[in-house]
């Protein structure tokens, strides 16, 4: 994906486009606010491309690659801050997060648990599946 704010309303519409053919709509709303905070982060940290990848495999795992390679820190924003709240969203609406380096940058991840989606949510989705997005 580019790395310029269109970047965050394309990257939530595939996660959702993504979760739907896996059969798990019920992950929809907390992934695309994950998505929308890992991307915008890229967005305003990073210069160069970024990618989205979501994992299917026990868990659904959320990465987001960047070009930055400071790793991100979960800070307590103020009631009149207008912003450090993203990692702290993440942090609630995800299992676990963190953040790995790579050779171009890092990647920022989030998993969910997948029994957070309906029942019949995950039964058409097969284990193991994975998709890349850029």
């Amino acid at each position: 994906m580019p790395n310029d704010p269109t970047a965050v309303p394309s990257a939530r519409h595939l996660a959702a486009r993504l979760l739907t053919e896996w059969g798990l709509e019920g992950l929809e709303d907390p992934t695309q606010l994950i998505v929308s905070e890992l991307v915008t982060n890229a967005v305003r940290h990073s210069t160069g491309p970024i990618r989205l990848r979501l994992i299917q495999h026990q868990v659904l795992t959320c990465e987001v690659f960047d070009t930055d390679d400071c790793s991100p820190r979960l800070r307590r924003a103020r009631a009149n801050d207008e912003s450090g709240r993203g990692l702290f969203l993440v942090s609630q609406l995800s299992r676990r997060w963190g953040c790995r380096t790579t050779s171009g940058g890092k990647v920022i991840w989030a998993e969910q648990n997948l029994d957070s989606a309906p029942s019949h949510a995950r039964a058409s989705g097969a284990p193991g599946r994975g998709g890349i997005r850029r």
